[in-house]
């Protein structure tokens, strides 16, 4: 055995007993089935095949047979996998003498008997067939095609280059592709600027570490090209404030935030909105929207509208808001009612009975809340509320609006559709 190889008995493996050498075919509970190097098969106990005094295990390893790759294979073309699949059928004809779709009890063809004639032999027969049959080719190429077909079965005979990934950088030199990189990293917190101005940058880093002209620059339609890639998704000559919101977007979780029952989470933040409005003070202004989204149902559970400049205690009343029945305001139309909705009104009529003049919005009882850093939301007032109501905070991290989508996609989807 090698340095440092655990000596474990695999099937394929190849130990030495009872004075020869002998494959593991098979392992089957406390039985061990060996195959002589002469082809004699025998079945012995383990624990009698551990305790001879000869016994040893070789360094010798048969590959075990790999498993198709299936689902690979289902991503192929169609007209490559048949052409694989025609590939398939002549080699078995090659190796066994007889092609798969023969009939049953009929014998090999002239020139494919594996009795009258060596596998050479019947390769060579089977180009000069490919080859009458207008498909060029030669024994080497079918004596290469039935080796790779007996190392990795089908998948060896499908057309490699549709099974090639495609480089969204070509060619390009590594060099150049990494200091490209660095120069739209660097400019995530810079101003915008131009193509022209990164190219240049570009060649000036690549000559102060390579050396000038060592590491050649192409021309101006290819770098703005090669640019266009690399840049994807960044913004890089864009907004700079979209530029660095995308920059400041935090890996996905590998396991996202979900909720199985109405109240376990929600979501709460504000907005202001793109509308003008006349307020109290006879003064036109925006107004701000604060709304808490439950994540399970996806129901705004309350919403509020204030002048621009939400207090904490408009955000407190908010939370209580949730916990009570929405009645219906005057000039609402019917429809609206909680009794014309899906929800189990005449249930929930023997709970509440001020469920009898509701509107058809659920009562969802917050577990835990999800807030950003502002002021409104981390302050004392707000704390205490939801301390008073049991509601447990969960703070966001800071300057990542991913951690709370729900609610910034409610926003995002009344400033579309409605403002």
């Amino acid at each position: 055995m090698g340095a440092g190889k655990l000596p474990v008995l695999r099937v394929g493996e190849w130990v030495r007993f009872d004075g020869d050498e002998h494959q593991v075919v098979a392992l089957a509970g406390t039985s061990v089935r060996l195959r002589s190097r002469g082809g004699v098969a025998q079945v012995v106990l383990l624990a009698f095949l551990l305790a001879a005094a000869d016994f040893e295990l070789l360094d010798e390893q048969q590959a075990v047979p790999a498993v198709e790759p299936l689902g690979l294979l289902e991503t192929l073309p169609h007209e490559v996998l048949e052409r694989a699949r025609r590939w398939e059928r002549h080699l078995v004809e090659v190796v066994t003498g007889r092609a798969p779709e023969a009939p049953e009890g009929a014998g090999p063809r002239p020139g494919y008997d594996p009795a009258a004639s060596t596998l050479k032999d019947r390769d060579a027969a089977k180009a000069v067939e490919l080859s009458a049959a207008g498909q060029p080719t030669s024994a080497r190429t079918v004596t290469r095609m039935r080796l790779r077909y007996a190392e990795q079965g089908l998948w060896g005979l499908v057309d490699q280059r549709y099974t090639r990934g495609s480089d969204p950088v070509g060619r390009a030199e590594e060099r150049l592709v990494t200091a490209i990189r660095a120069e739209l990293d660097a400019q995530t917190h810079a101003s915008t600027g131009t193509r022209g101005r990164l190219m240049r940058r570009v060649r000036t880093a690549l000559d102060a570490e390579h050396g000038p002209g060592v590491v050649p620059i192409p021309g101006r339609s290819a770098f703005y090209e090669l640019v266009g890639v690399l840049a994807g998704g960044r913004h890089s000559f864009g907004a700079a404030t979209t530029r660095r919101s995308l920059a400041n977007r935090p890996v996905a979780p590998f396991t996202p935030t979900f909720a199985t029952r109405p109240g376990e989470l929600v979501q709460i933040d504000s907005t202001p909105l793109d509308v003008m409005v006349l307020l109290d003070s006879g003064v036109p202004g925006r107004p701000e929207l604060t709304m808490v989204v439950d994540v399970a149902t996806r129901t705004i559970a309350a919403a509020v509208l204030r002048p621009a400049g939400t207090k904490a205690v408009d955000a407190a009343l908010l939370l209580a808001r949730t916990l009570v029945p929405e009645p219906m305001w005057p000039g609402w139309s019917a429809a609206l009612r909680m009794s014309a909705s899906r929800l189990p009104h005449t249930r929930l009529l023997d709970i509440d009975a001020r469920l009898e003049t509701a509107a058809a919005k659920p009562v969802i009882v917050p577990e835990t809340i999800v807030i950003d850093h502002g002021r409104v939301f981390v302050s004392e007032v707000f704390s205490r509320a939801c301390d008073r109501l049991g509601i447990s905070i969960q703070p966001a991290r800071k300057g990542t609006p991913t951690d709370k989508p729900l609610v910034e996609r409610q926003f995002s989807s009344i400033a579309s559709l409605f403002c």
